[in-house]
């Protein structure tokens, strides 16, 4: 099943019902549940799921509701070319070897980078690559912004489990500039930046600014790591081609399940000896799996089918944001925002002025009856009564029109409407 180009955080699980595609899971009920509310809950999910699976229009197909036969029937079908691609026709993979092994020769290349190692999820990554810094410039302190994935959804592994510490070099939700890193008051080893900013709304710097930013960090004696698990969908905004945009920093992680549609993994790019060291610390943070054939070649296949698709999302995803600017001034919503106004990635937020159960339950009622789905999940991370949900806007939604988008959004909020009247 294509498009699968929702993320779930692997590793924080407290904000695993979070917004958009981006936060459904296998079981969403909180620990320490009783059975009544777990059953409520897993009915809930199922009746998501259900509906959203049997949209025949989405912007986007999320990871959550594809159902096993149909990912097994995509695996098989990467491999019907004669001969098969991806080695489909040699022996599985034994810690790493093999098909792992080609895909993290493909990763490197991608990047330009000299060599690649495959990690069974980008927290383990990550944590590898700032330790493995922090030995490298005796320096353990990371400038990192607030909002990245390192602080949000990885409960501060790289603080807890590596003994690392963080600076801040802006708190403002946008990313760090070259003022903001010459500013800081004291050293630090590693310049960490999350390629986009996905908690700030997918937010890039300008090309410029990124190069600046980097030139900054070199004048403090330190280190740069890019937390490019969505590198792949930044090309369009930057004008640059990967191995450029990865030039930029020492080593790089990238995803392989975040919008190239793989099942799971990671790879940690960069020189030859850091990545050497990288996989002796996989190796003692538990990441030697014994197979993981699956998902190095779900990830092949992702890039190959996927990795080309991007900057035409991109592209669709400033119509979607536009249309839909355009039906919530029409609808008379009383506030609403679209951020970015335009979208620097294939991802962006929508923020409406209702309760997030209301919106959910809108969601889930225009698919059960139109079977069409157009936003997800909601959450409230401000004041009650003011929602965020994450879109992304990927190879279904290239059909949609801008008048469709409008038309979608406004069957969407005549159900809010109804829900709203209904709890007067």
């Amino acid at each position: 099943m294509n498009d699968r180009t929702g993320e779930a955080d692997e590793s924080d699980g407290t904000r695993i019902a979070a917004a958009g595609t981006a936060h459904e899971t296998a079981d969403e009920t909180p620990a320490g549940a009783d059975d009544a509310t777990g059953d409520t809950d897993r009915a809930a999910r199922v009746r998501r799921l259900a509906a959203w699976h049997g949209s025949e229009r989405t912007l986007a197909r999320g990871p959550a509701e594809g159902r096993i036969a149909e990912r097994l029937a995509a695996l098989a079908a990467a491999l019907t070319a004669d001969p098969p691609p991806y080695g489909g026709d040699g022996w599985v993979d034994i810690y790493g070897d093999g098909i792992v092994e080609e895909l993290e020769r493909r990763v490197a290349a991608l990047l330009g980078m000299e060599a690649a190692a495959f990690f069974p999820t980008g927290t383990m990554a990550q944590q590898v690559a700032l330790r493995c810094w922090a030995g490298r410039t005796g320096n353990p302190v990371v400038a990192v912004h607030p909002l990245a994935h390192l602080e949000v959804h990885e409960r501060d592994a790289y603080l807890t489990v590596s003994g690392l510490r963080a600076v801040r070099p802006t708190s403002e939700p946008r990313p760090p500039t070259a003022e903001d890193v010459l500013d800081l008051d004291e050293p630090f080893g590693t310049l960490a930046l999350e390629l986009p900013l996905r908690d700030a709304g997918f937010v890039l710097p300008e090309w410029d600014e990124l190069v600046a930013v980097v030139e900054a960090a070199r004048e403090r004696d330190a280190v740069v790591h890019f937390d490019g698990a969505r590198l792949w969908e930044c090309t369009a905004h930057f004008g640059r081609e990967l191995p450029e945009i990865a030039a930029l920093a020492d080593s790089v992680y990238v995803s392989f399940y975040k919008s190239v549609d793989g099942i799971s993994g990671a790879a940690l790019a960069g020189p030859e000896t850091l990545v050497a060291e990288a996989r002796a610390w996989r190796h003692r943070y538990g990441g030697q799996l014994f197979q993981q054939w699956p998902a190095a070649l779900a990830a092949l296949d992702g890039l190959d089918r996927e990795l080309p698709r991007l900057p035409s999302y991109v592209a669709h995803a400033r119509v979607v944001a536009q249309a839909l600017r355009t039906a919530f001034t029409a609808e008379g919503v009383g506030w609403s925002r679209v951020h970015p106004e335009v979208p620097h990635t294939h991802q962006f937020q929508v923020w409406l002025p209702y309760p997030a159960a209301v919106l959910d339950e809108a969601g889930v009622r225009l698919a059960e009856e139109t079977r069409t789905t157009l936003f997800r999940r909601w959450r409230e991370p401000g004041p009650p009564g003011l929602a965020m949900t994450e879109l992304t806007v990927a190879s279904p939604a290239l059909d949609w029109t801008a008048d469709d988008v409008t038309a979608a959004a406004g069957a969407f909020l005549a159900r809010v409407r109804e829900l709203m009247a209904g709890d007067g």
